[in-house]
């Protein structure tokens, strides 16, 4: 099933998300929307109309001060007591880890790349 609405990030700033959100079809009445952080609701969520048609709307999010520590703070956006994500968006503080998603996924194309000699390799020499 096709989402009615679409949310789509703008920024972060000032410990706001804003986002753009626009319905998928005309007469939609404004949504209300929550966000989450480990299954909880969180912070305060607005949603102010854009224009005059009534199908497209600015979303503010205030990401609580206290839920950034340490770490990788992951925060959804969704439908009022729904489950379907609209948008999601991560925030990183605190010291770089040896284990850090980047270095993770840096390490992870390493290792790609070398499986990907090793094949051409076995392909050629068993072809040949």
């Amino acid at each position: 099933m096709a989402k009615k609405f679409l949310l789509n990030k703008k920024q972060i700033v000032g410990g706001k998300y804003i986002g753009l959100m626009r319905a998928r079809g005309k007469g939609n009445p404004a949504p209300a929307l929550e966000m989450l952080h480990l299954g909880s609701v969180v912070g305060s969520v607005t949603v102010e109309p854009i224009g005059t048609d009534g199908d497209n709307w600015e979303v503010t999010a205030t990401i609580p001060a206290e839920l950034l520590t340490d770490g990788v703070q992951t925060f959804l956006l969704v439908m009022e007591g729904d489950t379907e994500i609209l948008d999601r968006f991560s925030v990183i503080t605190g010291e770089p880890l040896e284990e850090d998603l980047r270095a993770e996924i840096e390490l992870l194309r390493a290792e790609l790349d070398m499986l990907k000699r090793a094949f051409r390799r076995h392909c050629t020499e068993t072809m040949g």
